[in-house]
């Protein structure tokens, strides 16, 4: 059955904004999980513009759920994760003057490292997922290195649709989803676990949930954002309602 992982990165945003102690990333995710999520997404990136070391140990130490680290491949970002051991650490590309992940890992063009750092995260017992572009070749790569897991990269998909007027049916959107469903195939031929993420949202998300394979879905900004109007436990209730009624082909029904 396809799950939901909420990342949380965005509340730390708003507590970092005044450099004070609220909202609480820790408060979140327990909101996050009473409204259905399957597991709880942050990234602890290199200059901690948002989430923070001690929100990682403190949501390994008080969540009940899965808990996803995403991290650059690096062994600062390694040493944490084998202590703290989530159930799931995502090699991501990080770049000090991105907004937020601008594209896919590169694993075909730095294998060895990847490779090592993959390694020693499945010595420490915690499964390893790489966030990469619907290539072929970076899924093959990604088999090569030894991950378990592919995350689909679907922000391409999800900006064409959002120009193309919101429209799944366009032709921009309709390519980006046929690419994101040949990756999602590859994936599963070579015995990974198939998910998906980045900008999608309450108007895009079904075609993505609806593709054959998917695994779960990693989704944070839109979450949060619409948490401000109605609640985490809402926003997250809907969301989900939203992709299981799309996987189980019952979208847009009554």
């Amino acid at each position: 059955m396809i799950e939901l992982g909420v990342n949380i990165d965005h509340v730390a945003s708003v507590r970092q904004a005044r450099r004070t102690y609220e909202p609480d990333p820790v408060w979140a995710a327990v909101e996050a999980h009473l409204g259905g999520a399957d597991g709880i997404t942050v990234h602890l990136r290199e200059d901690r513009r948002h989430i923070h070391d001690d929100d990682v140990r403190r949501l390994r130490e008080l969540t009940h759920i899965k808990l996803n680290l995403e991290m650059a491949a690096t062994d600062e970002m390694v040493g944490i994760a084998c202590g703290i051991r989530p159930e799931m650490a995502m090699l991501v590309p990080e770049g000090r003057h991105e907004v937020t992940t601008e594209g896919g890992l590169d694993v075909h063009g730095q294998r060895d490292r990847i490779r090592d750092v993959v390694a020693r995260l499945s010595d420490a017992g915690i499964i390893t997922s790489v966030f990469i572009d619907a290539e072929v070749h970076q899924v093959e790569a990604a088999a090569e290195v030894g991950a378990r897991v592919c995350e689909i990269h679907t922000g391409p998909y999800a900006h064409a649709f959002f120009a193309g007027g919101r429209d799944a049916d366009n032709p921009a959107a309709q390519a980006e989803l046929a690419r994101i469903a040949v990756a999602g195939k590859a994936i599963i031929d070579a015995g990974m676990r198939f998910n998906a993420g980045h900008a999608l949202n309450y108007v895009n998300v079904q075609p993505v949930a609806a593709l054959a394979g998917v695994r779960e879905l990693h989704i944070g900004h839109a979450i949060v954002s619409r948490a401000v109007f109605i609640g985490m436990r809402e926003a997250v209730r809907e969301m989900k309602r939203l992709i299981r009624e799309a996987a189980s082909g019952h979208a847009g029904q009554p």
